[in-house]
C-alpha cells in the first residue's frame, strides 16, 4: 500500500467559543497550517479534544475542515465500544475523510481475537485506516504478535506509534514499512525515530511552528544529503525547549494556551480538561513571547 503521508501531519486543536466549536478560530488555524506547508491534518484526535465532543460536533468539524482544506484529511474515530468508533468512522466518512485514526480500545481493552476484530470493522468502511498504539492513554501496549494480527487485515495502512519505546518503533520499521506507513506521535522523537525508519510525525507542536517542524521532518528524512545530519540536530536542540513545554501538562492543554497567547483561539477547554496551573503559564509566556 502506497503511505498516506510522509513528513508531517498537524494533529489539530479544536477550538471552543461559549461552549461550542469556534470556526472562525479554526479557519485561521487552517491558514497557519497552508503557509507552514503543511499537507495533512488529523482532526478529531487527542490534542482535538475528541472525547469531549458530540457526534453533530464530530461531523461538523470533519465537514468544515473539508471544505476548507485541500489537502489530505484524516479523522480521528478511537472509542473502546466497536458500535461508536464505527459509527463516527461513517460520518467522517460521509464529511470527505479521506483516512481514519483509531486508537487501540481502552478500558475493557480486548483480545487479540477482538483487537482484530475492531480494526476489521472499520477497515470494511473502505477508508484507510490508521492504528494508533499509546499505552500510557489506554492502559494497552502491543506486541509485535498483535501486529502481525492487524498486518493480516487489509485496509490497514499504517501505525501511530506512540509507545515511547524506540526499539519497538524500529521493530515495527523493520518488519512491516514495506505495507504500512510508520509515524512517531512524539515531535521529541522526530530526528530519532526517522532514523529508524518512520516516515515522519503526527504533530502537536505544528499547530503553532508548522514550518520548522516540516524542516526538521525533511532535514531527518534527507539525512544521506551532505550537512544534513547537522543542520537537523541544530534544528532538533533549538525546537526542543518549545516541544518539551507542549507537554508540561496534559496535552492538548499547553498548546491551546499558547494557541490563546497567539491569538490564534480562545483559551476554552472541554471538562475534564482546564487550564494551565499559573506556574505553567508564567513558564510557557517566558518560552513562547516573539
Amino acid at each position: 500500500m502506497e503511505t498516506l503521508f510522509s513528513g508531517v501531519a498537524t494533529a489539530i486543536i479544536t477550538p471552543f467559543q461559549n461552549g461550542k466549536t469556534d470556526f472562525d478560530s479554526l479557519e485561521q488555524l487552517l491558514e497557519i497550517q497552508k503557509r507552514g506547508g503543511i499537507t495533512t491534518l488529523v482532526v478529531a484526535g487527542t490534542t482535538g479534544e475528541a472525547p469531549a465532543l458530540t457526534y453533530e460536533e464530530f461531523q461538523d468539524l470533519c465537514a468544515f475542515v473539508r471544505t476548507h482544506w485541500k489537502g489530505t484529511l484524516i479523522a480521528g474515530c478511537g472509542a473502546n465500544c466497536t458500535a461508536r468508533a464505527v459509527e463516527l468512522a461513517e460520518l467522517a466518512k460521509g464529511s470527505g475523510a479521506d483516512a481514519l485514526l483509531a486508537v487501540t480500545p481502552y478500558y475493557n481493552k480486548a483480545t487479540r481475537e477482538g483487537l482484530a476484530a475492531h480494526y476489521r470493522a472499520l477497515a470494511a468502511l473502505g477508508l484507510p485506516v490508521i492504528v494508533y498504539h499509546v499505552p500510557s492513554r489506554t492502559g494497552y501496549r502491543l506486541s509485535m504478535e498483535d501486529f502481525r494480527a492487524l498486518a493480516e487485515i487489509p485496509g490497514i495502512c499504517g501505525v501511530k506509534e506512540c509507545s515511547g519505546d524506540l526499539s519497538f518503533l524500529q521493530a515495527l520499521a523493520l518488519n512491516f514499512s514495506d505495507r504500512w506507513g510508520i509515524w512517531t506521535g512524539n515531535d521529541d522523537a522526530i530526528r530519532a525515530a526517522m532514523r529508524l525508519g518512520a516516515d515522519g510525525v503526527i504533530s502537536v507542536a505544528s499547530n503553532l511552528i508548522p514550518s520548522e517542524i516540516r524542516a526538521l521532518t525533511a532535514l531527518s528524512e534527507e539525512r544521506d544529503l551532505p550537512g544534513a545530519v547537522e543542520r537537523s540536530a541544530s534544528l532538533y536542540n533549538v525546537l526542543l525547549p518549545k516541544i518539551q513545554s507542549l507537554f508540561w501538562e496534559v496535552n492538548p492543554v499547553p498548546v491551546k494556551y499558547v494557541a490563546f497567547l497567539k491569538g490564534i483561539c480562545r483559551l476554552e477547554y472541554r471538562l475534564p480538561l482546564t487550564e494551565p496551573s499559573p506556574e505553567t503559564k508564567e513558564k510557557l509566556k517566558a518560552l513562547w513571547k516573539e
